[in-house]
């Protein structure tokens, strides 16, 4: 993708990744620019004929009872901005302060949150210069949206805070002046409309959830590559089976699997003596448990994706074509949708993460690995092999255990009981990350001890494609030939997994 056109569109989940993670350059479309002109007039004329309308010229929460004087409202939108800064913990990856400015410029390219072209075109300007504003992850309770991280976003805006520009953490306003951009004065309602919305929440989430929709792919994979080295049987994967229960994610890991084993030797050598009815529902219902946690993402994906071009400001502006129109205070800032897909698809990754350990334990176990040495090790005793990597994955699956705990039902009410129902959306999204990132681990783990699972199996070998997945592997870290240390081998295969490069099978 060259660049990327918003329009206040509905954004997939690669188009995001193709700006938060390859720097596609970004535009904005005439029809956008109009629509913010058209709602920008309707503020102007709410101004020009003393209306009270929050946000625009009262207080905010709950002193939104309290006018604010024509004279005081440009300080009234940055007050709101330093005020709302005060988020805590380590700042979000460059990617996702990059996914971040792209959501609330393509939500303001929707033309709803009364704000001038300059503002929008400033957030795209920081995008396309590399200017990413510094903003720590903790704080959002996810209603009224992601306040303080969108306020940390806001204050590059108007030349203060912090941002990371080609690798260097500096001032907000050094920032700007080195790619050449200038800050903006605030004017009514423009703080309000960059603080208003769920791009925090939805940036982690989008990011993580495409990690996770890579992670079952080749979850298929490393359990087919196990299935091989256990000399297991793919008659659970037969079509007619998942036809009689045709639910779309287990009908397509069903196929995928049939696809990675076709023209296997290992399975031919043992076909004719094989005295198994059914393999360990760990090998056998991969297309069911692999299958259902496809369904879940692509439900979390549909909701990110929906979110990703909403309206998520208060108030909204309508224009009308007469020149007047309305502006209506509402709740679409509210993270519930997002909060609970969230908790959903942690729930999913969760089990994904321990159905792929439960096979790296046949794998090494010496009671149920189908004769393979114990621990995978070339002198078992002498040497320990794999041992400690089950172990590492066991630790990995509990964190995600408690991780799994729904953030969605925790709301406690804030702001002096006005926003008294909250999503903790921005926590789901965290916590949905560090699962993704730990079965990514779990991962790394199973394909090391699958593919040295393999090599004991030679001269005998497996699929056209699982042997080019397990060169793959090998190009990635080496065989385990004498004990040595795991950690950068496991760091090395899920850092390669995380940047696509084991995707490099397929070719």
């Amino acid at each position: 993708m060259d660049k990327l056109i918003l329009n206040g569109q509905a954004l997939t989940l690669p188009e995001i990744e193709a700006v938060a993670l390859a720097g596609c350059r970004v535009e904005v479309a005439g029809d956008a620019l109009r629509r913010v002109k058209e709602s920008r007039v309707l503020i102007e004329n709410i101004l020009a004929a003393g209306e009270t309308v929050y946000g625009v010229n009262t207080g905010f929460g709950k002193l939104a009872d309290v006018r604010i004087p024509g004279d005081k409202l440009a300080e009234l939108q940055i007050n709101l901005v330093r005020s709302h800064a005060g988020g805590v913990g380590e700042p979000l990856a460059e990617a996702e302060s990059r996914a971040m400015l792209l959501l609330r410029a393509n939500v303001l390219a929707k033309g709803f949150s009364g704000v001038r072209t300059e503002l929008l075109e400033l957030l795209v300007d920081l995008l396309n210069a590399g200017v990413h504003p510094v903003i720590p992850e903790k704080g959002s309770v996810g209603a009224s949206g992601d306040l303080a991280p969108l306020a940390h976003l806001a204050l590059v805006v108007v030349g203060e805070g912090e941002a990371f520009y080609r690798g260097e953490r500096i001032s907000g306003a050094e920032a700007l002046r080195r790619a050449g951009l200038k800050p903006l004065q605030l004017t009514a309602k423009e703080g309000l409309a960059l603080l208003n919305g769920t791009q925090a929440m939805t940036a982690v989430g989008a990011l993580a959830t495409s990690r996770a929709l890579r992670v079952v792919e080749l979850c298929d994979l490393s359990g087919a590559m196990s299935l091989e080295a256990l000399k297991g049987t793919p008659a659970a994967f037969d079509e007619r089976i998942h036809q009689a229960r045709p639910h779309a994610g287990q009908i397509k890991a069903a196929d995928h699997l049939r696809e990675l084993l076709e023209g296997s030797e290992i399975r031919e050598s043992h076909r004719e003596h094989d005295t198994r009815v059914q393999d360990a529902y760990c090998l056998r219902c991969m297309p069911q448990v692999h299958g259902a946690v496809r369904g879940v993402l692509g439900h979390v994906a549909g909701v990110l994706e929906t979110e990703a071009g909403s309206a998520t400001d208060n108030p909204l502006v309508f224009p009308d074509v007469s020149g007047g129109g309305a502006v209506i205070s509402g709740g679409n800032f509210h993270g519930a949708p997002l909060s609970y897909a969230f908790d959903y698809a942690a729930l999913a990754m969760t089990d994904l993460a321990g159905i792929t350990e439960r096979r790296v334990d046949r794998l090494l176990n010496p009671d149920i690995n189908e004769g393979l040495p114990a621990f995978l090790s070339n002198d078992p005793g002498l040497s320990s092999g794999f041992m400690i990597a089950q172990i590492v994955a066991a630790a990995l699956i509990n964190e995600c255990q408690v991780l799994s705990h729904p953030s969605s039902t925790g709301s406690i009410p804030t702001d002096g009981g006005k926003e008294d129902h909250v999503s903790m959306g921005m926590t789901g999204a965290i916590k949905l990350r560090q699962i993704v990132e730990h079965t990514e681990r779990i991962l790394a783990i199973e394909l090391m001890c699958a593919a040295q699972a393999l090599e004991f199996r030679r001269p005998l070998k497996s699929s056209t494609k699982i042997e080019a997945a397990h060169g793959v592997v090998r190009w990635v870290i080496p065989r385990l030939e004498r004990d040595r240390v795991l950690s950068p081998d496991i760091d090395a295969l899920s850092g390669a997994i995380r940047a696509g490069k084991l995707d490099a099978w397929r070719e």
